[in-house]
C-alpha cells in the first residue's frame, strides 16, 4: 500500500521529546514491517495542532495526495501527532476516510472508523484523545500562569506570536525591520491590483519568509493587510 508519512511537532524544541527524527524512524519501521511503501514524508515543524491550512500546510498536502489518488492513505507515528485535541483528531480522521483513504499509526496499526462489532477499540481511541487533550489543557494552564507572573513584573508576556512586523527582544516588542519592509511591499502590490493569491506566489517565489510555516497563502497575506 502506498502511504504518505506525516509527522508534526508543536514547537521547535518539542517539549515531549518525541521529535521529528524519532517520528520518522517509527514511521519507516512500521511501513517496512507491514509491507507498505512510503511515497514521501510530509512535515509540519513548530506547528500547533489546529485545522487551519495556514498552520498545517504539510497535513493538507498529505490529504491532497490521498484525494488525488497519489497515496492510499496516511501513516502517522501516533494519534497525538495528528492532533492533541480529540475533536481535531476525529475531524482529520473523518476527512481521510471521506477521501477514500486509510489511516495507520505506527504505535497501534490501522485506525478504523467506528465499528459496531468492535466498540471497545473506538472507545480506547477516543480515550487516548481525551487524555492528550487533558495534557494539552494542563500545559496551557501552566503557560498562562507563567504569563500572569511575567505581567506582574512588566514586559511582553508572550500571549501568542508577535504580529507580522514585530518581534520580542528581551521581553519587549520591537519593530522587525525586514518584516516591515515586506508589509510595505505587500501593500504596494495590493494597491496595484494584484490578487492575494498572486501576492502569495510572488513572496514564495522570491523566498520571502512568513512569520510561521514555510509558505505564504492568500489567507496569511490577508491577515497581514488587515493588521
Amino acid at each position: 500500500m502506498k502511504l504518505i508519512g506525516y509527522r508534526r511537532v508543536s514547537s521547535n524544541g518539542q517539549v515531549d521529546k518525541y521529535g521529528l527524527p524519532s517520528q520518522e524512524t517509527d514511521i519507516r519501521a512500521f511501513a517496512k514491517a507491514h509491507g507498505h511503501k512510503i511515497i514521501r514524508i510530509e512535515t509540519d515543524g513548530g506547528i500547533r495542532g489546529t485545522l487551519s491550512e495556514d498552520d498545517r500546510p504539510a497535513l493538507f498536502a498529505a490529504l491532497k495526495a490521498v484525494r488525488d489518488g497519489e497515496a492510499d492513505g496516511i501513516l502517522i507515528p501516533s494519534l497525538n501527532r495528528l492532533a492533541r485535541l480529540l475533536t481535531v483528531q476525529e475531524a482529520i480522521l473523518a476527512k481521510v476516510w471521506q477521501l477514500g483513504g486509510r489511516v495507520f499509526a505506527a504505535d497501534q496499526g490501522e485506525i478504523t472508523p467506528d465499528d459496531p462489532d468492535d466498540p471497545m477499540r473506538t472507545a480506547m481511541r477516543q480515550m487516548a484523545g481525551v487524555f492528550a487533550q487533558l495534557d494539552r489543557a494542563l500545559l496551557v494552564k501552566k503557560l498562562r500562569n507563567g504569563r500572569a507572573e511575567k505581567r506582574k513584573v512588566g514586559g511582553y508576556a508572550g500571549d501568542g506570536s508577535p504580529r507580522f512586523g514585530q518581534k520580542s527582544v528581551n521581553g519587549k516588542l520591537v519593530t522587525d525591520d525586514d518584516e516591515t519592509e515586506t508589509i510595505t511591499l505587500i501593500e504596494e502590490m495590493r494597491k496595484s491590483g494584484m490578487s492575494l493569491a498572486r501576492i502569495a506566489d510572488f513572496l514564495n517565489e522570491n523566498r520571502i519568509a512568513p512569520k510561521r510555516g514555510p509558505l505564504w497563502y492568500p489567507q496569511t497575506v490577508s491577515r497581514v493587510l488587515s493588521r
